[in-house]
């Protein structure tokens, strides 16, 4: 029996997409159970109350600011945190002979300085953000330079099976003054500052959006994830179960037919008995008789 893969794969496509489902829906449960503080000055009214031992997750919403922001070269906005990308694109010869676009990346790099929240009432400093759920860059520029064409350069390239069409920079910044909504652990120092982090086991989000639309979102994602797991799934079992029955249908064929020639080859055997006519190769037929004539030899055999 052949391994029906379209089945397998679909029910296997159907228990990754479960996983994200439940993934999604406990981290919109977790969000729910988050302590909100409502400014900077309840967060810090909140720390000093609260335990030493356990961490504390916190919500947080305000503007984002820094003392020493980075100014992006090409636009001149100024942020907190800087990538830039440099892309090659180049055209190239395929196994076909055909030029096909392609691009290779050059450069990245990124750049962050302290930066903090404030909503008025205090200031927040956000730890490691770049690796935070949810936090989307602001593209601040996107410029494409052309490579320059000289002969030197085209016959090199065109030996190296390569057309240099030229280079995209592209600039993405968090920018100052920027709505922003961060999840994560907050810790209070000896000097009173504030600092909101990474915890060791919880969620940590930065996005513009609040954490009543990160809740929402993340609540449909879930169910988009079921439907479609109940979708793969109810196809992989029907595959599955199409590809058994035509098993199970061939194998009664297949015995059905091989009763045939026993019943033939016995009653052969029977009337040769009841003849007694010695025929050394009529006694070797047994298997071996066709099943429509049931005089003959079989000298085909035809497949289903």
């Amino acid at each position: 029996m052949m391994i029906p893969w379209g089945g397998v794969g679909c029910c296997l496509s159907a228990a990754a997409l479960y996983l994200l489902g439940r993934s999604s829906g406990s981290d919109a449960e977790v969000l729910r159970s988050v302590a909100r503080a409502g400014s900077m000055k309840d967060l810090a009214a909140i720390l000093d109350t609260a335990s030493k031992v356990l961490p504390l997750v916190v919500a947080i919403s305000g503007r984002v600011g820094s003392d020493t922001p980075l100014i992006c070269q090409q636009s001149g906005m100024r942020g907190v945190i800087v990538e830039e990308t440099a892309e090659q694109h180049f055209l190239k010869h395929n196994d076909a002979g055909s030029w096909i676009q392609d691009s290779a990346v050059m450069l990245s790099v990124s750049k962050e300085v302290p930066w903090y929240l404030d909503d008025g009432t205090g200031r927040v400093y956000v730890v490691g953000a770049r690796s935070a759920a949810g936090l989307i860059l602001t593209v601040a520029s996107e410029v494409f330079e052309e490579s320059g064409r000289t002969l030197v350069r085209g016959t090199l390239d065109y030996l190296q099976g390569l057309k240099m069409l030229g280079v995209k920079r592209t600039e993405r910044v968090l920018p100052t003054g920027t709505s922003l909504t961060v999840v994560g652990e907050a810790i209070k120092d000896d000097v009173g500052t504030i600092r909101i982090q990474r915890p060791h086991k919880g969620p940590f989000y930065a996005s513009s959006k609040s954490i009543d639309q990160l809740i929402v979102n993340l609540g449909k994602w879930a169910k988009l994830y079921r439907i479609a797991s109940m979708g793969f799934a109810t196809f992989g079992v029907f595959l599955l179960a199409k590809r058994a029955l035509q098993h199970f249908l061939e194998r009664r064929r297949r015995h059905e037919l091989q009763k045939r020639v026993l019943n033939a080859a016995a009653q052969r055997q029977a009337r040769e008995a009841e003849d007694a006519e010695p025929n050394s190769k009529k006694d070797q037929l047994v298997l071996d008789i066709c099943v429509i004539c049931l005089e003959q030899e079989y000298n085909a055999v035809f497949v289903p």
